[in-house]
């Protein structure tokens, strides 16, 4: 007998990031909690094939799944929440879609038909969208469709989950569309009108919500519920306040408060059996909640204007502070503002100091100033990616004496090639064919800082980076004190650089960020905020 798998698209109206993605997160935990089989995807109307190539300040962070593929930041809160990997099948982009369909165009494949957008665009959304749910078996697809309803770019998507409802069956798709209703200060109200223009360009292309998420600031009345459901056609029942909160990780509580969860399951004829089992979550919001110590930590970067670039890093540290029941204030620092001259009164507040992933030039002195602050003042540093290269020319320069040292990214020409590209990687010319992307296993060794937190010989770290450790300079660099903590069994990379004499200081090659959720924190993050907590006790 086939698994008959349930359908859930969540499209947003009046304005752009209003919280998709942890509305479908959300559900999606509670859905989970009652013991169903969840995951969720993401309907990017872009045309980029992904947000490999795009700038951070474009669309903020570029989230890395467990087999490589370079995704939307959503997918990170997906994985916090559900604490479930995703893949690259929980990502489609408008450039993937028409990617597949001209190159089946170009091998014959539709036999000399007319390629439209409908139906060949639409068939291969629709085959996308079901491919999660067949493939795992799944019980519930949760499918969240970027963008505003009314963008030109979103028609194909909305189109394509409107025939799938007709071919799934009334019990087998349910759709939550969420809207604004603005209060205006002026007046005193709160606003219904931008929603009920919401659901009418829905209605126009086909779609009745089941659902309405109204985000606001004010408690809704229940006049406003009655009003919007009479005018947008669906039960007072299904219309459901998301009020703003402090922290995202409450709206899962909020959502079941509002009875999101039971709505959607007896939309979709799902058993309402026992409540959600959300102890390890309630536990986490009062630690978070209720912090009894505090800590301020930098993080040096260049992209700091826009916090969604270092989304993952953000989250991280809320995880791991909630375990050391430890606010943890993280300061944006931007790394071109460092230098010599002022690098002692831009950080010597900080109880710790996080160097930041990123691409290119820019910007990277100043990491590297930082970094030598950290390593000479004996405060806590944690350097990912990027700011674990940055470590290791500091390193290079000014103790190992090899001032020209530097990265062939920065210098190509470099004497002291400490950071380089590996052989085979030279010659290669297209964006993202040189990366080494996904997990990668990383042999942990014993008595360092890092064995300390993982408390195991061996774990798999996501990757997103070209250049390498050049292995010609490790003997010079053990000897002066900074090991390789961490080592890619396979290809004998260096994973993990960190100096043995200081309190706490240790560089990734990976990302650790990826990995960590609410109910698994990740273990350098935890053992950072530790060690950050006794700086200066």
């Amino acid at each position: 007998m086939p698994h008959n798998t349930k359908y859930v698209f969540v499209t947003g109206g009046v304005a752009s990031s209003l919280g998709k993605g942890i509305i479908s997160a959300s559900l999606g935990k509670l859905l989970q909690s009652r013991g169903f089989s969840v995951t969720i995807q993401k309907l990017d109307p872009y045309i980029n094939v992904d947000p490999g190539t795009l700038n951070p300040y474009e669309h903020g962070e570029c989230y890395v799944t467990e087999d490589g593929a370079e995704t939307d930041l959503d997918l990170g809160h997906y994985e916090r929440f559900l604490n479930l990997p995703t893949s690259q099948m929980n990502n489609v982009t408008t450039g993937k879609i028409y990617q597949t369909v001209i190159s089946k165009e170009r091998h014959g494949d539709y036999l000399g038909k007319t390629v439209q957008v409908i139906p060949h665009i639409t068939d291969e959304i629709k085959r996308r969208i079901k491919l999660l749910g067949t493939k795992h078996k799944l019980d519930v697809v949760i499918t969240e469709i970027g963008g505003t309803v009314g963008d030109i770019e979103s028609l194909p998507y909305i189109e394509a989950v409107r025939q799938l409802r007709w071919e799934l069956g009334p019990t087998n798709s349910a759709f939550i569309h969420l809207t604004l209703v603005p209060y205006l200060s002026a007046s005193g109200e709160l606003k219904t009108k931008p929603t009920q223009h919401s659901v009418k360009v829905l209605l126009e292309n086909g779609i009745q919500p089941d659902v309405l998420v109204l985000r606001t600031e004010k408690p809704l009345n229940d006049d406003i519920r009655r009003k919007v459901a009479l005018f947008c056609n669906v039960d007072s029942s299904a219309v459901v306040e998301s009020i703003d909160v402090k922290t995202i990780y409450e709206v899962p509580l909020l959502m079941h408060k509002e009875k999101l969860d039971e709505t959607i399951m007896k939309k979709l004829n799902l058993p309402v059996q026992e409540p959600p089992k959300l102890d390890d979550w309630n536990e986490f919001i009062n630690k978070l909640k209720n912090p009894k110590s505090k800590v301020k930590v930098g993080l040096v970067g260049k992209y700091v204007e826009l916090h969604d670039a270092y989304k993952s890093i953000v989250e991280s540290f809320i995880h791991a502070g909630a375990v050391n029941e430890c606010h943890v204030e993280l300061e944006m620092i931007q790394s071109e503002s460092i230098t010599a001259s002022n690098v002692k009164e831009k950080l010597d507040h900080l109880q710790g100091i996080l160097v930041a992933p990123g691409f290119g030039h820019r910007g990277v002195e100043g990491k590297i100033e930082a970094i030598r602050y950290a390593r000479e003042n004996q405060v806590p540093f944690f350097g990912i990616c990027l700011g674990m290269q940055c470590a290791v020319v500091e390193f290079a320069r000014n103790v190992l004496g090899l001032q020209e040292a530097n990265s062939t990214e920065m210098v190509r020409n470099t004497p002291y090639p400490v950071i380089d590209l590996m052989e085979e990687q030279k010659g290669i010319t297209d964006m993202g064919g040189t990366m080494r992307l996904g997990s990668y296993p990383c042999q942990v060794k014993k008595g360092t800082k890092a064995y300390m937190a993982y408390h195991k010989l061996e774990t798999h770290e996501r990757h997103r980076h070209r250049y390498e450790f050049n292995n010609q300079f490790l003997p010079q660099f053990e000897a002066a004190g900074m090991v390789a903590a961490g080592i890619n069994p396979e290809t004998n990379l260096v994973e993990i650089m960190e100096i043995s004499s200081h309190p706490w200081f240790v560089g990734v090659q990976f990302h650790p960020e990826y990995k960590s959720t609410v109910i698994n924190p990740h273990p350098l993050f935890v053992e950072f905020v530790k060690a950050t907590m006794n700086f200066g006790g």
